[in-house]
């Protein structure tokens, strides 16, 4: 007989396993085993929103191995993730094990450290009943507004199309965001830049304009109001009229939680939120690491508290003492305090083990897990450093009845900053140069003074980092979904990305505008965070999962019949993108569509006129290329997993690149030179003197060929849908 413990996935069982050894057999669920159906909406409402849970499809041999496992155990341990999530799983678990909800057999783990799982494992406990509910209640209240709304979607809008209740209201911020830069309008104002130098010889230092003699500061609005400053100073003589000095204390930003990982990640490594949970999930679960097996490298990356364990903060400051003295640590332990809605059953995102550096693991880890396990790590450690300690200087410079005013400083003792800094969102810093030593009533001479005309800037569109954030701010859904709702509303081609910045497509706004219209509380940022607090409130206990329900469906109900009623028959029209693309056979301005492989050019004549042709991606670098085969225009494409390859417009030519066309010109054959990786440019015209054959190339395992052409337009050839097969000329 064994001791059966039962984990979430196949790594971390493997993990447990070390540690555990042969008196345990460790196996894994594979995430849930149960679940609403997926073609009805599986809720009796009229029955206190009873849930119809049926047995997923492709875990019955997984659950048939579980029930004999189970069976032949003398104790089975639900030892699913730490969270709202993992409770339901563990319930549903024992549901279908017919085990005993009254036994203390919920095993959770912080971390996956042997540390952490023989803790875990000495404090079982019952399920957490509340925490089930709380779940069960968030699932059936998506479920509904899915099950509900979509289906009314594809009636008035178009086929495909969801509608989620958080999902929804995420979508709205982007689109007000983008309202708002459309009615904004730009207000100018003028700067004063100023060069000042303490005599010939010293370097120049910059100062700008702050308003009159008397310390009253003045705002330039229009060039009249510049130039008369200007006039004003003409021949002036300046002065230091005041130093200002003092220090400047900098703390650094808490370790990590769920919020703020996704944030970092993003302003720092590019990373959407998908991809950094799914990387710090592997980091949890456990990596291979020679001398130590299996190891999980984090704590648990789903929280929202601030609180450290004593020794992970002892270990931390160890490795500070060593790696850089005593006096990067603070006189006194810092402590963060988490938000007062905050979960503190879990530490925040730190290291498990604060001794391995990143320097340690960076051979034995990927890419992605590096990266973030880097910024995990610097994080939590320089949360436990002194302060960053500044020297500033202010110093205000007198010339005629105006002025000037030049900050900066000097960093007496980096602390914490000579490992991390947190990243901004702000596109550029506040610019603040050293100064030279000034005393009060030294000369100045003036090396340049100019005046600069500005125009206010609208407020800027979210990116997934400041979308995060404002979704937290304002308590819409929890940290471990934001992810999958930015994720979500991509891939339904609500939003589009431009850089980082996230923009609503046609379909987005007209959706948002659809549902503010007919069913205003599902899309209202604070009925959707009163929501939020309602179901907090069922996982602590307070409040009743069934009544909840009650309380939301009633009026939703009232809305979707009275849009049922409301748009009888009508059908919500999604304006067309126009291009500046004529139709070469009828002249119309060609219209943007989305199709299986993207965007592409389509005619709107349809179906008089049937053209159709891809999007020329070119930047204005490569505009003025040409196919060096047939002298079509030279279009940047994407292949199947995202890498930029080039190709001729012309669909008979084969002609298909890695490398870059140029504004440049072959001086033999006169056809577009190309840019090659490595720098050089070279002629990929074969019947050219000057041809250079390229080295094959493959990127990340795969070679372009002509169908990936194909796919990347949104053309399909005749012959059963499929994209036409060419094979790629050597170029």
């Amino acid at each position: 007989m064994s001791k059966l413990i039962i984990v979430e996935s196949p790594a971390k069982a493997k993990t447990i396993k070390k540690y555990m050894g042969s008196g345990y057999d460790v196996t894994a669920s594979m995430g849930h085993v149960r679940d609403l159906p997926k073609s009805k909406l599986g809720v009796d409402i009229e029955n206190r929103f009873t849930p119809q849970y049926v047995d997923l499809k492709e875990k019955k041999d997984l659950l048939k191995d579980l029930k004999a496992r189970a069976a032949a155990a003398d104790k089975v341990y639900l030892a699913t993730d730490p969270d709202r999530e993992g409770e339901a799983i563990s319930w549903h678990l024992a549901q279908v094990l017919a085990l005993n909800l009254n036994d203390a057999n919920r095993v959770t783990f912080n971390e996956i450290t042997k540390t952490g799982v023989k803790t875990g494992m000495a404090a079982p406990r019952k399920i957490d009943i509340d925490l089930v509910d709380a779940q069960q209640a968030r699932r059936i209240l998506d479920r509904i507004v899915g099950y509900k709304l979509s289906p009314f979607l594809w009636k008035k809008v178009k086929g495909g199309l969801s509608a989620g209740r958080v999902q929804s209201v995420a979508l709205r911020l982007i689109v007000e965001r983008e309202d708002e830069i459309r009615a904004f309008i730009p207000e100018e104002y003028w700067s004063l830049d100023a060069l000042f130098a303490a005599d010939n010889k010293a370097k120049p230092f910059k100062a700008a304009f702050y308003g009159t003699a008397d310390g009253k500061k003045k705002k330039l609005r229009s060039k009249a109001e510049t130039d008369a400053v200007l006039a004003g100073l003409q021949n002036a003589r300046y002065v230091v009229s005041a130093v200002k000095k003092g220090t400047r204390k900098i703390s650094p930003a808490p370790p990590f939680i769920t919020s703020t990982l996704q944030q970092e990640a993003s302003r720092k490594l590019n990373f959407t939120g998908q991809r950094t949970m799914r990387a710090a999930q592997q980091l949890y679960e456990g990596v291979d690491i020679p001398g130590l097996g299996l190891t999980g490298l984090i704590t648990y990356m789903r929280t929202d508290s601030l609180r450290i364990s004593d020794e992970a903060r002892q270990a931390g400051k160890e490795y500070i003492t060593n790696a850089y003295g005593g006096e990067y640590l603070p006189e006194k332990d810092r402590f963060y305090k988490s938000r007062s809605n905050a979960q503190d059953a879990h530490e925040a995102i730190r290291p498990a083990d604060p001794s391995l550096s990143p320097d340690k693991l960076k051979e034995h880890l990927t890419g992605d897990l590096f990266k973030l396990y880097k910024l995990i790590w610097e994080r939590f450690t320089a949360s436990l450093m002194a302060e960053c300690l500044q020297d500033t200087v202010q110093a205000d410079i007198a010339g005629a009845d105006y002025l000037f005013r030049a900050s900066g400083y000097s960093v007496r003792f980096a602390g914490f900053t000579v490992l991390y800094t947190e990243g901004r969102d702000d596109e550029e810093d506040e610019k603040e140069s050293s100064l030279p030593p000034l005393e009060a009533g030294q000369p100045l001479d003036l090396r340049e003074l100019l005046g600069n005309q500005h125009f206010t800037q609208p407020p800027p569109r979210f990116t997934e980092a400041t979308l995060v954030k404002i979704l937290e701010e304002k308590g819409i859904g929890r940290p471990s979904t934001y992810a999958p709702i930015i994720a979500t509303i991509t891939t339904r081609d609500y939003i589009e990305k431009e850089k980082k910045q996230l923009r609503p497509t046609a379909l987005g706004e007209v959706i948002v505008n659809l549902l503010k219209d007919m069913f205003a509380g599902v899309v209202d940022v604070g009925f959707t965070a009163d929501m939020e607090k309602q179901l907090d409130d069922v996982e602590a206990g307070r409040r009743n999962w069934v009544e909840t329900l009650d309380g939301f469906y009633s009026g939703f109900s009232q809305s979707l019949t009275n849009a049922e009623k409301k748009l009888d028959g009508t059908r919500v029209k999604v304006p067309e993108e126009e291009s500046d693309v004529e139709c070469e056979l009828c002249g119309r301005k060609m219209v943007i569509k989305s199709g299986r492989f993207g965007k592409f050019l389509a005619c709107p004549g349809y179906p008089e006129c049937k053209n159709t042709k891809p999007i020329a991606q070119a930047t204005a670098e490569e505009a003025s290329g040409n196919c060096p085969l047939c002298g079509g225009k030279i279009l940047q494409k994407k292949s199947k997993r995202g890498y930029k390859f080039f190709a001729c417009e012309n669909r008979e030519c084969k002609f298909i690149t890695w490398d870059v066309p140029t504004k440049e010109l072959c001086k033999t054959c006169e056809k577009t030179l190309f840019k090659r990786r490595g720098g050089a440019t070279v002629c990929n015209n074969p019947v050219c003197a000057q041809f250079t054959p390229p080295p094959e190339r493959k990127a990340a395992g795969e070679t372009v060929t002509a169908a990936d052409s194909e796919k990347a337009s949104g053309k399909k050839s005749a012959a059963k849908g499929k994209p036409a097969a060419k094979k790629p000329a050597k170029s």
